[in-house]
């Protein structure tokens, strides 16, 4: 599914015009954005957290040269689904 199913199903359900859809789809993920841009964690029950982990700089190989490479630390966003939606996904 991409993101303009999503609206379309987001409209379907809830009656709204399916700009109004958009809207407020774009709104949630702008939201969790910021949120995670600021290093904050977001937690919806029944559905998973999105959070911000650290990856310490590391080493790697290049493909191409089988160089020695380091790979800078970073930051990247993270989901970690709940139980009861993992239970639902088993189904």
């Amino acid at each position: 599914m991409n993101k303009s199913e999503l609206v379309k199903l987001v409209a379907e359900k809830t009656g709204l015009k399916k700009k109004d859809a958009e809207h407020a789809t774009n709104a949630v993920f702008g939201i969790i954005k910021e949120a995670l841009k600021k290093g904050e964690r977001v937690s919806i029950a029944g559905f998973g957290i999105f959070e911000v982990v650290e990856r310490k700089e590391r080493e790697g190989i290049n493909p191409a040269t089988r160089e020695k490479i380091k790979i800078p630390a970073t930051r990247v966003p993270k989901f970690r689904p709940s139980s009861s939606l993992k239970e639902e996904v088993k189904k």
